[in-house]
């Protein structure tokens, strides 16, 4: 039976692609392998007349191209460089209070913990006094205050490191199952990293609590408001 009736004379119902679809000869494995082709040299050898011209003369295999550009085309350098890890700003130093600029936690006074290996800052709230938890940010985005607390007794978790906060790529669902809001279950935070909070949080607020009205400083938050002269601060 013809896969493709004539509608007309000499005019098919289906057209070329709709019925090379059909055979489905695309999907069979091919069995012939092309032919090896011999390898050629680069430059053949001929004889050229007139005793002047050497009898010989070597001619390349491959003509070259006559085309080329009009302009120059300018290539990218090649860059040597390796990114290496951000040298660290002299006002941060451990323990050193920081106010945050931009993201989620902005206006936050926090305390900075370390520098990681990917150069970001190692922050923390505490949460549990103002609601920032172990977190990472740029010093680009941050202000250093004078004021400073004394973190020689907090131990960091050699586990806090760039890889702790690495997310977990998320199952693809589909369009339909977005728009009905499926698929979009609220994932329990780890237990080991809650743990890890409250060990971090515990030493920490016991270091805020020396120092009188500390913990009071960084539960309040900081903006500007009109007439500040953002230039005389003090921080």
């Amino acid at each position: 039976m013809a896969r493709s009736k004539d509608i007309a004379p000499h005019v098919g119902r289906l057209s070329r692609s709709q019925v090379a679809a059909k055979r489905g000869l695309h999907k069979g494995k091919k069995t012939t392998a092309a032919p090896a082709k011999p390898e050629q040299p680069a430059y053949t050898e001929k004889t050229v007349g007139g005793k002047a011209n050497g009898e010989k003369r070597l001619v390349p295999t491959a003509k070259a191209s006559k085309y080329y550009p009009a302009e120059d085309v300018r290539r990218p350098k090649v860059s040597r460089k390796s990114a290496g890890k951000a040298a660290l700003r002299s006002s941060i130093t451990p323990g050193t209070v920081l106010i945050l600029l931009a993201g989620r936690f902005s206006g936050k006074r926090v305390v900075f913990l370390k520098q990681l290996d990917s150069g970001l800052l190692l922050v923390n709230g505490p949460f549990k006094l103002n609601g920032v938890p172990l977190r990472r940010v740029s010093q680009a985005y941050v202000i250093a205050t004078s004021t400073k607390v004394d973190i020689t007794g907090v131990s960091i978790p050699e586990s806090v490191n760039d890889a702790y906060f690495a997310k977990a790529k998320a199952a693809k669902s589909t369009k339909e199952g977005e728009f009905f809001g499926e698929g979009k279950e609220k994932k329990a935070f780890p237990e080991e990293k809650k743990s890890e909070q409250k060990s971090v949080d515990s030493a920490l607020l016991s270091a805020i609590s020396k120092v009188e009205h500390l913990s009071r400083y960084l539960k309040a938050s900081w903006g500007l408001s009109k007439g500040d002269r953002f230039h005389e601060l003090k921080f």
